[in-house]
């Protein structure tokens, strides 16, 4: 038996020697005219390849690639060869290319090994492999190009019989044939559009990612035959149905991760079958409708578990302490966003040695935190927001955990005041206690004045705090973000705060702060972001170093006791989103230089001293704005009802850690007889060429005539030059305003007729020309007939429907002449606010629900009266 080893390894040895010594001599026995020859034909490969495939190179990658070029093709960009002058790698990746791929002048080089063109712009001419015996690919890399064909029979997937690794991810395919190589050991289709889940198969894959693909109807694919995957990604598709019972059981030993998160499974979780579940390591089946009252008894079996993410499903029971604390491995775990009620059990505490991640938030869960949690030292990061949790646990159980850097309790039931304990440790960088009843003083000891602290994020909003913001904050110099909103803060905000380093968000709206904001922000402190301080009684100017702050994005000034005049610095901002500055006693002109805030969606400026002309300039940016700089900010749109006993369209303000029943108890929301409340999260439906959306300068002094640039604002939805002294005729060009939905021209001194572009804007909903001079007949056309006489009423010679027709006088009666002017203007004003309901309510849901609409801003998710 030994002697036959022997002979075995001898003769592999001899196999071996006359391999590498063929392999020596494809360069060493060839004439010098051979070896030339063979040159050539490596140049033509590669050349063929650029002509064919790159009809841009926009850096001059391949400037070098040329048949007649004096530098040697092994040193050409892009290319490494091996000591004996093969080429062995391409790396084209992140170079800008844009072509059409031909794959065949490649895999015709048969030493070429690893191909890498990544990040470009290729779509797919040919993706096959003709001479399969020449092809000795084994890693190929084509993601996030622009590749939208499906995949040939031929595919270089089968041709090429050394593939072990291919990555065609963030593309468009949109399937084809999928078959490939038995050698293939890593395949990812992610972020493509491929649909047919029979497509799928397995061999001798150990990796495979199909995730944020089109995938629907019932899983068909069996890990029964895929003895050798060890991660299988369907994570952000379509799948519906049960996952089949048995889909776990089934699986080899060697699956270690499985994600089917976001799809649309809507099994009983209990009935599912883990089988041994040895080698487990990760299971991810959030954002599904998993439902039941059970968790299956064979996920105790799954002993190696360290991830297990099951949030935002539908289980509804008690979390099952004594079959996770068998999970002894267990560093994640994820079950926000369920139904699970009780309070959280003694056992998950007893066995969270490993633990590093708990999110058990958006629940029904009751009670504290058990006392044994204090042993979890590994914890870094606990979210219970969203609960019913109450009691002293903070300063009992969680101030104990060495650990912890990221705390996450908002929106429970936790009073008393503010635990100081918390920030015992140097570790926590994240506070979040929002939306409970804290009452006392903001600590004045969350940051030592000895130590450094890692403290970053401190939101304390929608409490009920009291007392002055304190000094001591200025502490905290890695603070970047701190939230005191919707408390009973006094006071001025302390210069140490302002003077914070790495400050980026200061938000202390809906308090009782006075005192100035200091000259010198962003200058000798960080640059700030975000500057919400509106509804409070802050006094003073906005100071000119508001220039500076060149990283911002929304300043919320509105509804504080503020003079002077608006900086022209702020034209600086070229990252301004929203500008809000209303409800103040601000005077001076509009600056034109806002007009270079080019990504300026949201300006209020009403209700002040502004006087002079309205600059053309601010509408500057139309067509310039780009999507994306406040998306995902939550906020709540607080929409004036209420006739002439309201100010301004209405105000936005950020909503993040609010109760909407706090939102109801805010002064502004009862200025007004009818408020209306929206709250969403900020989400632009247009891509590009954008423009602003919301300009109210009302109730100001301006003059002057109306610019006619205004009329490119094509995404403008709420306008509002009401209740100013704005002279001239209204632009024809406001037919451009093709969004438009409120459109305010009242009480001012416009002449002339109303323009018939105006009926074109098949969005309008809430027009008011009343109380200026205007003459000659209404238009017929589109929107324009449908508003209530209120809204034409009281101008020098306006007729036709809805006023009377023209050409008939009616002789006016003497009580009317002056004294009916203002009786109209209410009754114009309250049935404008009901027409301006139907408007907001029908236009969220078209940008909700029409593909086709181009809205910026999506705003409803609730709405209630108040």
């Amino acid at each position: 038996m030994k002697m036959g080893i022997f002979f075995y390894l001898l003769l592999l040895l001899v196999f071996q020697f006359h391999q590498l010594r063929n392999s020596a001599s494809a360069t060493t026995d060839f004439s010098p005219s051979q070896q030339q020859s063979k040159v050539d034909d490596v140049v033509k490969s590669l050349l063929a390849f650029k002509h064919s495939s790159v009809q841009y190179d926009p850096h001059g990658f391949l400037s070098e690639w040329k048949s007649d070029s004096s530098i040697p093709f092994c040193s050409w960009r892009g290319l490494t060869c091996s000591p004996q002058g093969h080429v062995t790698t391409l790396n084209l990746s992140n170079t800008g290319l844009v072509g059409s791929l031909h794959l065949p002048t490649l895999t015709a080089l048969p030493t070429l090994r690893y191909l890498y063109l990544q990040n470009n712009s290729f779509s797919a001419a040919d993706l096959s492999s003709n001479n399969t015996l020449l092809c000795g690919l084994e890693t190929v890399d084509l993601s996030s190009n622009n590749i939208s064909n499906p995949l040939p029979d031929q595919s270089f997937l089968r041709g090429c019989d050394h593939l072990a690794f291919v990555n065609l991810s963030h593309n468009f395919i949109p399937g084809g044939n999928l078959r490939f190589s038995p050698s293939l050991l890593q395949l990812d289709l992610s972020g493509n559009q491929i649909s047919d889940t029979s497509l799928l198969a397995c061999q001798n894959l150990n990796l495979l990612n199909v995730s944020h693909n089109k995938l629907k109807g019932k899983l068909s694919l069996s890990l029964s035959s895929c003895n050798n995957l060890s991660t299988l990604d369907l994570s952000y598709n379509a799948l519906s149905g049960e996952i089949p019972t048995s889909f776990l059981a089934n699986a080899s030993a060697s699956l270690k991760h499985l994600d089917l998160s976001s799809n649309i499974f809507s099994a009983n979780f209990s009935a599912l079958n883990f089988g041994p579940c040895n080698s487990l390591s990760l299971l991810n089946l959030s954002g599904n409708t998993l439902s039941g009252k059970l968790f299956p008894a064979s996920l105790g079996n799954c002993h190696v578990l360290e991830t297990l993410d099951l949030s935002n499903n539908e289980l509804q029971s008690k979390i099952p302490g004594a079959l996770l604390s068998n999970l002894k491995k267990l560093r994640q775990l994820f079950l926000g966003h369920n139904l699970f009620y009780g309070e959280v059990p003694d056992e998950l505490g007893q066995a969270c040695g490993a633990l590093q991640l708990l999110d058990i938030s958006n629940n029904n869960l009751s009670g504290g935190l058990p006392s044994n949690f204090a042993s979890c030292s590994s914890l870094i990061s606990l979210n219970l927001g969203q609960n019913q949790l109450s009691g002293n646990f903070l300063s009992t159980v969680v101030s104990k955990l060495p650990s912890l850097r990221y705390l996450y309790v908002p929106f429970n039931n936790i009073a008393g005041p503010v635990p100081l304990s918390l920030t015992n440790g140097t570790q926590l960088q994240v506070l979040d206690l929002s939306a409970n009843s804290f009452t006392g003083n903001v600590p004045s000891g969350l940051c030592s004045s000895t130590a450094p602290s890692a403290l970053e994020k401190i939101l304390l909003a929608n409490n009920f705090l009291s007392g002055t913001v304190p000094s001591e904050l200025g502490n905290c110099k890695s603070l970047k973000a701190i939230d005191l909103s919707f408390n009973n803060l006094s006071g001025a905000i302390p210069l140490e705060v302002w003077n914070l380093p790495n400050l980026s968000d200061l938000v202390m709206w809906a308090n009782n702060l006075t005192g100035e904001i200091p000259e010198g922000i962003c200058i000798d402190g960080g640059n700030l972001e975000t500057m919400i301080l509106n509804n409070n009684l802050i006094t003073g100017t906005i100071p000119q170093s508001i220039g500076n702050c060149t990283n911002m994005i929304w300043v919320s000034l509105s509804s504080n006791r503020l003079t002077g005049e608006i900086p022209s610095g702020i034209g600086n901002l070229l990252k301004l989103a929203i500008l809000q500055l209303g409800n103040n006693s601000l005077s001076g002109q509009i600056p034109a230089e806002l007009g270079k805030c080019h990504s300026l969606i949201w300006l209020d400026l009403n209700s002040n001293n502004l006087h002079g002309s309205i600059p053309s300039e601010l509408a500057n940016q139309a067509g310039l704005v780009i999507p994306g700089i406040v998306s995902g900010k939550q906020f709540a749109f607080v929409r004036n009802e209420g006739g002439t006993a309201c100010r301004g369209a209405g105000g936005l303000v950020e909503f993040e850690g609010i109760r909407a029943e706090r939102l109801e108890s805010l002064p502004s929301v009862h200025s007004c007889p009818s408020t209306r409340i929206y709250t969403r999260l900020t989400v632009y439906t247009f891509t590009s060429n954008g423009s602003m959306i919301f300009l109210d300068i009302s109730y100001n002094s301006l003059s002057g005539t109306i610019p006619e640039d205004l009329g490119t604002l094509s995404y403008l939805q709420v306008f509002n030059l009401g209740h100013n002294m704005l002279g001239g005729n209204i632009p024809e060009s406001f037919g451009g305003l093709k969004a438009v939905g409120v459109l305010d021209l009242s009480h001012n001194n416009l002449q002339g007729y109303i323009p018939g572009s105006l009926g074109t804007l098949s969005f309008l909903s809430d027009l008011d020309v009343s109380n200026n001079n205007l003459i000659g007949p209404i238009p017929s056309g589109g929107q324009l007939t449908t508003f209530p006489a209120s809204r034409y009423e009281n101008n020098s010679g306006l007729c036709g429907f809805p006023l009377p027709a023209c050409g008939y006088q009616r002789p006016p009666a003497q009580s009317e002449v002056v004294p009916q002017r203002e009786k109209t203007v209410d009754s114009g004003m309250v049935i404008g606010s009901a027409s301006f309901t139907f408007f907001f309510l029908v236009t969220v849901y078209l940008s909700l629900f029409s593909p086709y609409l181009d809205l910026p801003i999506r705003i409803l998710l609730k709405g209630f009266s108040c």
